[in-house]
């Protein structure tokens, strides 16, 4: 039957069998709120359950990690086939074999950009061989060292300027040095007296070797595997300066050692893959891996990370490092 309406004033109610009155309707209207906040509170704990999802348990679960690189040979790459390339990737590859990982996504970024797109999650780790130094070690998880890799300069052929070193760079202000951004060979220029004014930075190794040839700058900087594998590919036009002088650092060596880096909540990622990785530096097929990319036994790694990561070098003022040089995302 339905209700009748009374007027009370200008407040319109309904009476009738099926009407409630006011204590059951707030009741209601509590209970209807209460279920709202359960439900919306049930799917933020389902939607923070996924992104809490351990990076290693999402890794053995999907059989799949993504791998984070810069191009730069023979470190990291993708050939003309598409497959990813470089000692990185190889070693890399081998690793999560033994843990069951089957599928590698390479994800590509600029040298500059590799730690920032780690820590935003682009990608589970970092392949390129990063050199391991105490500003980085704060800022990433890294593995156990697997090569070691000295500096050296691509120059123009017949090395019209006569550099065997950063010194000589130094003595000079009319030398331009090219150097990519974020790259180790920035801090050791600026420590070694080469003034800011005079290191131009390049996206990546590519065009860094294009402004060689071009003469936009006199020497690029880089790993020597690096300046090896460039001269290499263009042997008419480019050389690697010989003898170099490695430059001598405040409180560490010249010689740098490359390691995988993880973001530093991804503990258990880091420890499962490093135990693979220090069974693997052990075999005797190791040597013969990294040879495939034009390393050799003297590349082998030679120091501990935690040596590594140990802040015993001295900043100066009078020679800042690449902190004072523009450096895109300060992977440096």
């Amino acid at each position: 039957m339905p209700g009748k309406r009374r007027n009370i004033g200008q407040i319109d109610r309904v009476t009738g069998p099926w009407a409630l009155p006011r204590p059951a309707i707030l009741a209601l209207v509590l209970a209807l709120a209460l279920a709202l906040v359960l439900v919306a509170g049930h799917r933020s704990a389902l939607a923070q359950a996924a992104v809490a999802e351990a990076t290693l348990d999402r890794i053995l679960r999907t059989g799949e990690v993504r791998i984070g690189y810069a191009p730069e040979q023979p470190f990291s790459f993708r050939s003309p086939d598409g497959q990813l390339g470089g000692i990185g990737p190889a070693v890399a590859r081998q690793v999560f074999a033994a843990l069951g990982v089957t599928t590698m996504k390479g994800v590509e970024s600029e040298f500059s950009a590799l730690i920032p797109d780690l820590l935003a999650r682009r990608y589970d780790v970092i392949v390129s061989g990063l050199s391991v130094r105490p500003e980085r070690c704060r800022r990433v998880a890294f593995s156990d060292p697997f090569f070691r890799a000295g500096s050296a300069f691509a120059v123009r052929a017949g090395n019209p300027r006569d550099l065997h070193g950063y010194a000589d760079v130094a003595r000079n202000p009319a030398i331009r040095l090219g150097a990519v951004f974020g790259t180790v060979e920035i801090d050791d220029a600026r420590a070694s007296g080469v003034a800011g004014e005079q290191i131009l930075l390049f996206p990546d190794a590519a065009t860094a070797a294009s402004g060689v040839r071009s003469g936009r700058v006199d020497a690029y900087a880089a790993r020597a595997p690096t300046v090896e594998n460039l001269v290499q590919r263009s042997p008419r036009l480019l050389e690697r300066a010989a003898p170099f002088e490695e430059p001598v650092l405040p409180g560490r060596s010249s010689i740098d050692h490359g390691a995988f880096a993880f973001r530093p909540e991804d503990g258990d990622l880091r420890a499962a893959f490093n135990a693979r990785l220090t069974e693997l530096l052990r075999t005797p097929d190791y040597p013969g891996l990294i040879g495939r990319f034009g390393f050799t036994a003297s590349e082998l790694p030679a120091r501990r990370l935690d040596e590594l990561c140990r802040t015993s070098r001295r900043r100066h003022d009078s020679r800042p490092t690449s902190d004072t040089v523009p450096c895109g995302d300060q992977i440096c």
